[in-house]
């Protein structure tokens, strides 16, 4: 099994383009088009005509995002974490941070 480098729920920081330094959750991964959509991260306003029960006007929404410019935070240094994988026991594979060997997986 591949390890993605980012997941769903992951903490995440922009580190390129006009959101840069904004952090936020991904919320959803588009790995066909290598894109992440992030919470609060490349808002953008879209004009909607009402269908039945939803109402029209003009929404605000999270557009996805590039995944080359985010970067996962880690938990335990709390700076921006280049990803590697690990082995453990049992056999699963693992995220690691780099910069402090900590387990970027729930357990």
């Amino acid at each position: 099994m591949a390890l993605a480098r980012l997941r769903r729920d992951d903490s995440v920081i922009v580190i390129a383009g006009r959101e840069r330094g904004k952090t936020g959750k991904v919320l959803r991964v588009l790995a066909d088009a290598n894109r992440v959509v992030i919470e609060r991260v490349n808002v953008v306003k879209r004009h909607m005509k009402p269908r039945g029960q939803q109402q029209g006007g003009i929404i605000e929404k999270e557009a996805p995002i590039h995944a080359s410019n985010v970067q996962p935070l880690c938990g335990r240094c709390g700076k921006p974490a280049r990803i590697g994988t690990r082995r453990l026991e049992d056999g699963r594979g693992v995220r690691i941070c780099r910069r402090c060997d900590e387990q970027l997986d729930k357990a």
